[in-house]
């Protein structure tokens, strides 16, 4: 008679704070630590992803693509304008978009607002040190990443990376969340739940969502809940 009333304890306590707390340090740091290992590094992380790159000096895009090529990306189309961007990204629906944030006929930031607002692609964001007002618009504008000029070969990777990681993050909350305004609020709580575990846990920020993703969906709460549990619980240490 003793032995039912045990299990029922544990789900509740799951529910509210235990669910969050205990179990990341050793389930996050081992498993996800395999992958990315594989994924920023070598052709598999690249490999396969189509991009189109948006710059309007010449040489800088030409290099720029020859970069993509020689890392395993497919180049699928090359803009000069933000104008000729967004009907190339229209036209060719690729993984990524890379594009210079001062751009003619049409910024880059209003070129990236316009891919973000039809769900297209995510926007990595050729910026520079000195346009730190331009790169808060970007944010605003839905921009993933940056790349700051001048860059090599060995940027591109990581900031692909980081913002089909972002895009599949925002990919998931909006599988999740229907309404505009809540997602907006769950997405912030999310990063900075995110941040918390990156600090505390010694998490990168892909593997700081899949350990929000995979509690929600183990304890079959919202990632809202999942990410607010933790802000409460971990706060912040600076």
């Amino acid at each position: 008679m003793s032995e039912k009333p045990t299990p029922a304890a544990p789900k509740k306590a799951a529910t509210t704070n235990a669910a969050v707390t205990p179990t990341p340090p050793e389930s996050t740091a081992s498993e996800p630590a395999t992958e990315p290992a594989t994924e920023p590094t070598g052709a598999q992380g690249s490999g396969g992803l189509r991009v189109v790159v948006a710059e309007d000096e010449a040489l800088i895009r030409l290099d720029l693509a020859e970069m993509l090529t020689e890392s395993g990306y497919e180049v699928v189309g090359q803009a000069s304008d933000g104008e000729q961007a967004v009907a190339l990204v229209k036209e060719h629906r690729p993984d990524v978009v890379i594009m210079d944030v001062k751009m003619p006929v049409l910024d880059g930031i209003s070129a990236a607002e316009q891919i973000g607002k039809e769900r297209i692609a995510p926007v990595v964001m050729l910026t520079a040190f000195s346009q730190k007002e331009l790169v808060e618009r970007a944010r605003d504008a839905g921009v993933m990443a940056f790349i700051v000029k001048p860059f090599t070969q060995a940027d591109l990777a990581p900031a692909v990376d980081i913002a089909t990681s972002r895009w599949a993050e925002l990919k998931a909350l909006e599988g999740e969340i229907v309404d505009l305004g809540e997602r907006l609020e769950t997405r912030k709580a999310v990063d900075r739940a995110k941040g918390i575990l990156m600090t505390r846990l010694k998490l990168s920020e892909a593997d700081a969502f899949r350990w929000i993703q995979k509690t929600a969906m183990d304890r079959r709460l919202g990632m809202r809940e999942v990410a607010d549990a933790v802000i409460s619980q971990m706060p912040a240490t600076k």
